[in-house]
């Protein structure tokens, strides 16, 4: 992108819509599909470059509330103890109610906590990373469907959660009109104090020493077009699937659209990876290589080649990046029935 200044830094995060239980599998296909990743990520993260700081690559397991069960989570805590994943919190729901969401956010972050000493603490409030769940926030669809819930940014702020990591969405129809950028959103409202949906469509882009300059973080991944090798433009969104595979193209166009805030890039990129054939892409199979060595591989490559400062982050540390530029945030929980707990060290 022209416009702006060349970055120092880069901040490279993998977010995964992480759902073992996802297509209503059985426990022995969750815990199957749980297996492989504790298998196969440590080797493929200890195998990878390292980072400016000397660090191996953290993978973000945004986990589902509504899928929770205690052995599917207990192996993922366990890889973010050794320092090579990070759980934070994902969510599908339809038809919600201001308190049912409270109460479901609340119970899942206490389990999270007491359960797995997973989460992080900011200034000694408990915090977490969010992606909802089809994309729908803030009750984003036009139809109402998979949400049902209008006043979400607010409430998300209320909660505890340090930055939003849902968009883009394309082709859906809850995609936000602000792409490419790190930004805040502030809850919408009609007349009368409603809130009104989609208060992300358009925000305020984070700025250095700009400080908190709305409700809610939102720290969203590359949207562009993809012209090699096509007739035709295909929109590219930082996915990473089956039937999109990652390509050293693919990680220029990611690092050529990445938000900016100062002197600092930020790449998020997505899957859904406890699937088989995303995890085959992933995590490779005896006759195709992992793509997110691949992707490890290509970012140092091109860092290098720019002169960039390469940092591997978990969806926090972008975050904790994000704020070094900002200044100091604050987010943390409001409610009374928000969770709480000791520091996470």
């Amino acid at each position: 992108m022209t416009g702006r200044p060349k970055p120092k830094r880069l901040w490279v995060a993998i977010t995964d819509h992480y759902e073992p239980l996802g297509g209503k599998v059985s426990m022995d296909v969750a815990n199957a599909r749980v297996d492989r990743w504790t298998e196969a990520w440590p080797r493929i993260a200890a195998a990878a470059p390292r980072d400016a700081a000397g660090k191996q690559p953290c993978y973000s397991f945004f986990y589902p509330q509504e899928e929770y069960r205690y052995e599917l989570l207990a192996p993922l805590a366990e890889m973010t103890r050794s320092g090579i994943g990070d759980v934070e919190v994902h969510i599908h729901h339809r038809n919600e109610t201001r308190d049912g969401f409270i109460q479901k956010i609340t119970d899942f972050c206490r389990t999270l906590r007491n359960d797995h000493g997973l989460l992080h603490d900011h200034n000694g409030q408990m915090v977490f990373g969010f992606i909802h769940g089809n994309w729908a926030l803030d009750n984003s669809r036009p139809d109402g469907l998979d949400c049902g819930l209008t006043g979400e940014i607010a409430l998300l702020r209320d909660l505890g959660c340090y930055a939003d990591f849902t968009m883009p969405s394309l082709p859906s129809p809850t995609q936000g009109h602000t792409v490419n950028q790190v930004y805040w959103a502030s809850q919408r409202y009609s007349s009368g104090q409603t809130p009104t949906p989609k208060s992300f469509d358009h925000g305020i882009e984070a700025t250095p020493g700009g400080g908190c300059q709305g409700d809610l973080l939102m720290i969203t991944g590359p949207v562009a077009l993809r012209f090699a090798g096509r007739l035709v433009p295909r929109v590219e969104m930082g996915e990473i699937a089956h039937n999109d595979i990652p390509t050293l193209e693919r990680v220029r166009l990611w690092l050529d659209h990445a938000p900016q805030v100062g002197e600092d890039a930020f790449v998020k990129v997505y899957t859904h990876g406890a699937r088989e054939d995303n995890a085959d892409t992933l995590l490779g199979t005896a006759t195709k290589p992992s793509g997110l060595a691949g992707i490890f591989q290509w970012f140092h490559q091109l860092a290098d080649e720019r002169g960039i400062e390469l940092h591997w982050a978990s969806a926090y540390d972008m975050f904790r990046a994000v704020e070094a530029q900002t200044g100091p945030l604050t987010p943390g929980p409001r409610l009374e029935t928000a969770p709480a707990g000791a520091i996470r060290a």
